[in-house]
C-alpha cells in the first residue's frame, strides 16, 4: 500500500469563484495557456491534477499510489474577508465531501477553514468532521502574518482536539515575504523557515499543554525543525525565560510531532526518520506542485536502507492509522 497525504487539490468551484472575485489571488493563463494562480508572495502553477480528477487518477495509477489524503493549497481562504472566507470554506469542504463519496478507495481530504475567523472556523470543522466525513483539518502556518499559536486560534485547536482529528501544518508565504521575492525564495526558503517557526511556537507557547490531545503533522519533513530541535532544547535550559515554563522538555513535544515526507533527500529523510521515529514519518508527495515529485517521493522511501515493515509503515501504515484508514484501503 501507498498512502500519499501531502498532496492538493483545487475543487472547481474554488477556482471559478476566485476567477470571478477575491481580494488577493488572481487566476490567469500564462505565454503557453498553463493556469496559474497568483497571490501575495507566490504563485502556483497548476497542473492537470490540480483540478482534473481524471488527471489526479492516471497519476496515482503510474506512480503506484493507492488513495491519496488530499487538501487545498496555497492561498487558502483566509486571505479573503472573514464573510467570504466562511464561504469559500464550505464550498470547498462540500467538493471535497463529494468527491469521497465518488471516489471511496482512491481519495480522502483535510478539511479547509476561514482561519481569519476562528470561531466559525472551529464550527465548518465540525460540520466537515461529523456532516462531511473528512478526515482532518489542515491549518497554515500563519494567518495573514500573525503565528497560529496565538489565543485566537485555540478554539480550533480545542475542536480538532474533541474531534480527534490531526491538524495539517502547511506553510505559507511568511510575514517577511518581501525580501525573498526573487529566486522563488518563499517557496524554497520560506516556507521552511514558517513550518520550523510554527512546530516551535506551538510548543513554547503553551499550545500542547493546552490542548495534549492535539495531533500535529508537520509537512516537508518539519522544515529545519530535526536539524535544530536541540539548539530549542539547549535553549529553553539556558534562558531563564523559557525554563520551566512548559509541562514538559521542547524536545518531548517535537518527538510526537508527525513529519511527512516532502524532502527527497535520502540522508535527510535519515535524519528525519531518527527525529520522528518510524511511528511517525507520512509518505507525502506534495503533488502536483512544480516541486513536488509523485515518483521520487516513493523511490526514495522504497530504496532507503531501512527494514521492510520500517517502510511500509511510511508508505502506508502510519497514514492508515493515523487518518484511520484501515475500512477504505482493506
Amino acid at each position: 500500500m501507498r498512502v500519499d497525504v501531502h498532496t492538493h487539490f483545487y475543487p472547481s468551484g474554488y477556482l471559478k469563484e476566485i476567477q470571478r472575485h477575491s481580494d488577493h489571488a488572481r487566476v490567469a493563463r500564462d505565454a503557453s495557456g498553463q493556469l496559474v494562480l497568483h497571490y501575495a508572495g507566490d504563485y502556483n502553477v497548476l497542473a492537470p491534477a490540480h483540478h482534473s480528477v481524471e488527471a489526479r487518477l492516471s497519476d496515482m495509477a503510474a506512480a503506484g499510489i493507492d488513495l491519496s489524503v488530499m487538501s487545498l493549497t496555497t492561498p487558502g481562504v483566509h486571505v479573503e474577508r472573514p464573510e467570504r472566507g466562511v464561504a469559500l470554506a464550505r464550498l470547498v469542504n462540500d467538493e471535497f465531501a463529494e468527491l469521497q463519496r465518488r471516489y471511496p478507495s482512491q481519495f480522502r481530504f483535510v478539511a479547509t477553514l476561514p482561519l481569519q475567523a476562528p470561531d466559525e472556523a472551529a464550527k465548518e470543522l465540525e460540520r466537515a468532521v461529523h456532516e462531511l466525513g473528512l478526515v482532518g483539518v489542515m491549518i497554515f502556518s500563519n494567518v495573514n502574518g500573525e503565528p497560529v499559536d496565538l489565543p485566537k486560534f485555540w478554539s480550533i485547536y480545542e475542536a480538532a482536539e474533541a474531534l480527534g482529528v490531526p491538524v495539517v501544518v502547511h506553510p505559507t508565504a511568511p510575514a517577511f515575504a518581501q525580501y525573498l521575492s526573487e529566486y522563488r525564495l518563499v517557496a524554497l526558503l520560506g516556507f521552511a523557515y514558517d513550518t520550523t517557526m510554527v512546530a516551535v511556537r506551538m510548543v513554547l507557547g503553551g499550545v500542547l499543554d493546552r490542548f495534549p490531545g492535539l495531533t500535529l503533522i508537520q509537512t516537508h519533513l518539519g522544515g529545519v525543525l530535526p536539524y535544530l530541535a536541540e539548539r530549542v532544547q539547549r535553549g529553553y535550559a539556558a534562558y531563564p525565560e523559557l525554563k520551566g515554563t512548559l509541562h514538559r522538555t521542547p524536545m518531548e513535544y517535537f518527538r510526537e510531532m508527525y513529519l511527512d515526507t516532502v524532502l527527497f533527500d535520502p540522508e535527510c529523510l535519515r535524519l528525519g526518520l531518527a527525529f520522528a521515529g518510524e511511528d511517525r514519518l507520512l509518505l507525502g508527495s506534495d503533488h502536483p506542485h512544480q516541486v513536488g515529485d509523485l515518483f521520487k517521493a516513493v523511490r526514495v522511501i522504497e530504496e532507503l536502507p531501512i527494514e521492510k515493515p520500517v517502510k511500509e509503515k511510511i508508505l502506508s501504515g502510519n497514514a492508515r492509522r493515523l487518518f484511520k484508514l484501515d475500512a477504505v484501503v482493506a
